[in-house]
């Protein structure tokens, strides 16, 4: 007795039936139109960055600007890695780094001008003659000067006031040929080079302003007959009863000294003193003699 062992062959399957609407989208496959439409993060990028550039280009609103320009820069990143159009992604990244940087502009063109106006108000510098010692003299009071001081040419004269925003400056005298004041008044102090010799500048600085500040902020140079300047710090010398120009002088209080310049010999009574009331003061000529 034999058996077969032939297995029938499977039933065959049975034919899919179609969906409602029409065959489904292949397995894994996004819809054709999600890669067509654009992102609502890409529009938000757009409108930030549209009116952050206007924004910064508007010295009175330029902080809302700079607060839109950095809010459109991240969300430009973000519409650029979802899906859908990047072109409102790229136009708004473009737009953020370009608003940035005219906003840089705008400021510091803003902040130049500010500066700008603020020397121009506080470099006001004046200058009061002395008073003549005069019988007929009516009017005892300090008379102002509006030429003498502005050139080499035509320098203010000794005793002269000049006068910064904080502070009044006179020079009371010029003592010239003072080497051998000066190399007596401390043994440190060196002799000036060949040629050139020690005037002594007698100053008085008085406070003006409104709390206290020191005489360092101002200057006091000798400019030569060729137009040298020749400051304190050329030759370090002591000059006898020295101005203090460190001591913190409060509204009102005066400070009198000497100062020692190392000048040419053979013109030292043909320059004369530049004089600078304050750091942003306008320079004031004054003679030596």
């Amino acid at each position: 007795m034999s058996f077969d062992n032939t297995q029938p062959p499977p039933p065959p399957a049975p034919a899919s039936t179609p969906s409602v609407g029409g065959p489904a989208a292949p397995t894994g496959q996004a819809p054709a139109a999600a890669s067509s439409r654009i992102h609502p993060v890409g529009w938000a990028a757009l409108g930030a960055a549209v009116l952050g550039f206007i924004f910064a280009c508007i010295p009175g609103a330029l902080i809302v600007g700079w607060i839109l320009l950095p809010a459109a820069f991240v969300l430009a990143i973000i519409a650029l890695v979802l899906k859908g159009k990047k072109w409102p992604g790229i136009v708004a990244l473009i737009l953020s780094i370009v608003g940035t940087i005219i906003g840089f502009v705008v400021f510091f063109s803003l902040a130049a001008a500010a500066v700008s106006d603020a020397i121009d108000e506080s470099t006001g510098t004046s200058v009061t003659a002395p008073t003549e010692d005069s019988s007929d003299t009516e009017d005892a009071d300090d008379e102002p000067v509006a030429e003498a001081g502005s050139s080499r040419e035509n320098p203010a004269p000794l005793g002269s006031v000049i006068s910064g925003d904080e502070w009044d400056i006179t020079i009371n005298s010029v003592a010239l040929g003072a080497t051998d004041q000066v190399l007596a008044a401390n043994p440190i102090n060196q002799s000036p080079e060949d040629g050139y010799e020690y005037i002594l500048v007698n100053v008085t600085a008085t406070y003006t302003g409104a709390d206290k500040s020191m005489p360092a902020l101002t200057t006091i140079n000798y400019v030569t007959p060729e137009g040298v300047t020749i400051d304190g710090l050329d030759t370090f010398a002591v000059a006898p009863d020295a101005l203090d120009t460190t001591s913190e002088l409060y509204t009102g209080a005066s400070a009198t000294g000497n100062l020692a310049l190392a000048v040419p010999s053979a013109t030292a009574d043909a320059g004369v003193l530049v004089v600078t009331p304050g750091i942003l003061a306008d320079d004031v000529f004054v003679a030596v003699k």
